[in-house]
């Protein structure tokens, strides 16, 4: 998943670098959708950006996601088989909520340390939520699936370390520039 997920931050920080040429081309057309819509695909392609290049790791990982969440919810082998200190049954809820938070808390920091292009407070406010929102989610969640969710998490946390040194020495990626 390494070489996606580079070229979905190398995406995504070259369509940071783009902002201030898209908000001159919002105010130099206006309300015309269809011209807007044209000449942002004209910069993406003189610019050579896809777009849509940072939506691949996410969509390879939605249907290990579900499989996962469909094999803990109807694995017999795994009721009631013990994991690790208290986790004693991977189908299960995690009764004291442990792993829904560190899974949020691990959410958080990868949130912290991404830089946004997010200028409306609303979307603002919404992504500044997000953890919360699905920490409370995950309470119900097989602890398993929140286990898997906690990892990948932690691999997220090193490989946007690891991907944002490589891109600051490009000139793509600067610490002082993040909004968060």
């Amino acid at each position: 998943m390494y070489p996606l997920t580079k070229a979905q931050y190398t995406s995504m920080a070259k369509m940071r670098m783009l902002q201030p040429k898209l908000q001159a081309m919002r105010e130099r057309i206006g309300d015309d959708k269809q011209r807007m819509s044209q000449e942002m695909m004209a910069l993406y392609k003189a610019e050579k950006v896809n777009p849509l290049g940072g939506c691949l790791p996410l969509v390879i990982q939605m249907p290990i996601f579900l499989a996962l969440y469909y094999m803990l919810m109807g694995s017999v082998e795994l009721r009631h088989a013990p994991f690790i200190w208290w986790i004693h049954d991977l189908s299960a809820q995690d009764p004291y909520y442990i792993l829904p938070v560190l899974m949020g808390v691990t959410m958080y920091f990868i949130q912290k340390m991404s830089p946004t292009t997010v200028t409306d407070p609303m979307q603002q406010k919404i992504m500044t939520f997000m953890p919360v929102i699905f920490t409370v989610f995950f309470l119900w969640f097989p602890s398993g699936l929140v286990l898997y969710y906690i990892v990948s998490n932690l691999v997220t946390i090193v490989q946007q370390q690891l991907i944002y040194r490589g891109l600051e020495k490009r000139g793509l990626h600067s610490r002082d520039k993040k909004k968060v």
